[in-house]
């Protein structure tokens, strides 16, 4: 079933890419039919899912690379299958915000298809080579995504998103080398690494952990790595940033909580005062930030930074409760930072300006759009009864 999820997108990408240009209407239906069957899949799985264990479940696992032990090995757990619905719901959401795109609609399709293949991969994957594999799957996409269909600076924009992104994840290579050649036997099995991480002494640890740290948060992005975002949110098209800001932000934290976490606790530990640092200016130098805008969507890009740093604060806190704490905030987040960037995109097709000061009496003349607007900003700080106090 896994395997379903996440590999029907890239099928879609192939019979996309095989369509003629011409034929937009096919591209659409193709490429909403295989985020469709990823989604319909996902569902699926929650009415098997086992909530009462923590072990992993839907497990898919065979030899890929047998000279380097490189494991094919899926799984899901109470800490992915969120992630994993999340995003299987926005890509198809994302793909509504796309029927607008009239340049190049076969070129986008594709490699929308391909990146939401690298997204889900990211979630499931137990072995360090396919889960980095995955990862760099969504470097190549985001790329052409922005500096093909982007704004004024979309150049600029998308290269140093992918500069920002790829020396990070030299770092994490680094780290992956480090623990392949320190387990006995040679292993890239995630699970096997977090049980022989209680050998490992501390400096080695820290080392390692420093190495996965600076690979993910350039993602989440935490300070100061953050300065790619705004850019890469502003120049990108509006169905690409729901996308950035609902799931890429999102393997970040991920990737600290399942494998920083996991096989270098004791690093974990001893980064820990500057990790709760680092949340805190997150949250109040995004929010200022935010504050100081005139573009809605900088605006909206700023609060993200924000909302990233109560997940950082989340897991800092080395409990279970505080774990969970970040998933949901991760899912709400993803949510309401979609749609908040879904209802800019609708109002700068109408107006072509994001310019706060532009929309001064909206309200009058589009009153249900305002009232979405108000809804989910309310969400967005906190408002209790909705899903950004919970």
């Amino acid at each position: 079933m896994l395997s379903l999820i996440v590999w029907s997108p890239l099928v879609g990408a192939l019979i996309v890419l095989m369509l003629p240009k011409e034929k937009v209407r096919a591209i659409q239906t193709v490429s909403f039919v295989a985020a469709g069957v990823a989604f319909a899949a996902s569902l699926a799985l929650l009415l098997q899912f086992d909530r009462s264990t923590a072990a992993m479940q839907f497990v898919e696992r065979w030899l890929w690379i047998p000279s380097l032990n490189v494991q094919y090995f899926l799984g899901l757990d109470g800490l992915s299958y969120p992630l994993v619905l999340l995003t299987t719901f926005m890509s198809v959401i994302a793909l509504v915000g796309s029927l607008g795109i009239k340049d190049r609609v076969k070129e986008y399709f594709f490699w929308f298809l391909v990146l939401e293949v690298g997204m889900l991969g990211v979630f499931v994957a137990l072995d360090l080579v396919l889960f980095y594999v995955f990862w760099e799957l969504t470097l190549v996409p985001m790329y052409f995504l922005i500096g093909v269909w982007g704004g004024p600076k979309k150049e600029f924009a998308a290269i140093k998103f992918f500069l920002y992104t790829l020396s990070g994840s030299v770092f994490m290579l680094l780290a992956i080398l480090a623990v392949y050649f320190k387990a006995a036997p040679h292993s890239f099995d995630m699970l096997e690494l977090m049980k022989a991480q209680a050998a490992w002494d501390p400096r080695f640890q820290i080392l390692v952990f420093l190495g996965f740290y600076f690979g993910m948060a350039i993602k989440i992005p935490a300070f100061p790595f953050h300065t790619w975002l705004p850019l890469a949110h502003v120049e990108a098209p509006t169905a690409i940033s729901v996308i950035l800001a609902a799931v890429l932000l999102k393997m970040g934290v991920y990737g600290l909580l399942r494998i920083a976490y996991g096989i270098t606790p004791l690093g974990f530990a001893w980064f820990l005062p500057a990790l709760i640092v680092i949340a805190v200016i997150n949250i109040v130098y995004g929010a200022l930030c935010a504050m100081a805008q005139t573009d809605m969507k900088k605006m909206v890009a700023y609060s993200s930074v924000n909302h990233m740093g109560y997940c950082l604060l989340g897991i800092a806190g080395m409990s279970a409760t505080g774990f969970s704490g970040a998933v949901l905030q991760m899912v709400n987040h993803g949510i309401i930072t979609g749609a908040l960037f879904l209802l800019v995109g609708v109002v700068y097709d109408r107006a072509h300006t994001r310019d706060i000061s532009a929309f001064g009496g909206l309200a009058l003349r589009l009153p249900v759009y305002s009232g979405l607007m108000a809804m989910t900003c309310f969400a967005s700080l906190g408002l209790p009864g909705l899903a950004g106090f919970i």
